[in-house]
């Protein structure tokens, strides 16, 4: 099978970790905690994700003018991404994402966007081609909603599978949910998109057949450590997830939505994506960091772990 052209369009930024005993509550400072700062942005870690277990990939993303956006780019390009199509934005800085963990991987996020807010479809027009030549389109909502909603309108015209990641949570037109081939929400973002309460598998399958209704050939909802509840015209069904000791939780669903893709791409049936991405991500919370996180094919060739 000829390796297929996979394209992320989303976010990038830098994020910049403390790890502590607990969360915070408001008004309290924690002293203690051990900091360190890595690349993250969900765009950028699903595409650093796909490219680690061998996918053939072009990433769009805009970055400051500044020392963050300039190791972003060298990081991708080391990674063996195609980055022909990442603008660089003179007004806004490179976005920034601080994250606290605590000692049971829980994480709370706060993000300032830069330049990933100002990635506009006039930028997406100029790298038309990118989308030409794409197999797969995957996207997320850390850009504004206007330039998601250009690219999945233009691949659609042509066919293309656009994968659309959901987060973070926000409302989606039926225009952009009726060009989606696959829908991949949490659990709180498939009750937003549907207005399904999700508490057991008979919520779920009810929630996942109403955001089909709404024009999405496929969807997947990822359910943490349940697993993900796989949503198509022929099957609905769990595939649990794998038991592992986790250390941190960040960027576990973009892992699992970059090897998601990879897997489609290269032609496996939906359990058995699910199941590899479910396996990938596995691996990714057992690590520190979101990209730094993410493992190399043959990490997951050998990982055998209990379901």
């Amino acid at each position: 099978m000829k390796q297929q052209k996979i394209l992320v369009v989303g976010s990038a930024n830098t994020d910049m970790v403390i790890q502590t005993d607990h969360l915070p509550v408001l008004g309290e400072t924690i002293l203690g905690g051990t900091f360190f700062m890595n690349p993250g942005g969900k765009g950028a870690n699903q595409a650093v994700a796909i490219a680690r277990l061998g996918g053939k990939i072009t990433f769009i993303c805009k970055t400051g003018r500044d020392v963050f956006g300039h190791q972003s780019h060298q990081l991708f390009e080391d990674e063996g991404i195609d980055t022909s199509y990442i603008f660089s934005d003179s007004k806004y800085p490179s976005g920034i994402a601080m994250i606290t963990v605590d000692h049971k991987a829980e994480n709370c996020i706060t993000v300032a966007p830069g330049a990933n807010m100002n990635l506009t479809p006039t930028d997406l027009a100029k790298a038309r081609s990118a989308i030409d030549e794409a197999d797969i389109i995957l996207l997320q909502l850390e850009i504004p909603m206007e330039t998601v909603e250009y690219v999945a309108k233009v691949a659609k015209k042509q066919n293309k599978k656009v994968i659309l990641n959901p987060a973070p949570a926000q409302p989606l037109s039926e225009e952009l949910l009726s060009a989606l081939y696959l829908i991949t929400p949490n659990e709180t973002e498939a009750e937003l998109i549907c207005g399904q309460k999700i508490t057991d598998i008979d919520s779920v399958t009810k929630a996942a057949n109403l955001i089909k209704a709404k024009g999405v050939k496929n969807v997947i909802i990822t359910m943490g450590s349940k697993g993900a509840f796989v949503c198509t015209d022929t099957i609905c069904e769990l595939v649990p997830s794998y038991k592992v000791k986790a250390v941190d939780t960040t960027g576990a669903g973009d892992i699992f939505n970059g090897a998601l893709v990879l897997a489609i791409s290269e032609g496996r049936d939906w359990i058995e994506a699910t199941r590899f991405a479910c396996k990938t991500s596995a691996i990714a919370v057992t690590r520190v960091g979101a990209q730094s996180s993410a493992p190399y094919r043959n990490e997951v060739d050998v990982f055998n772990p209990e379901k």
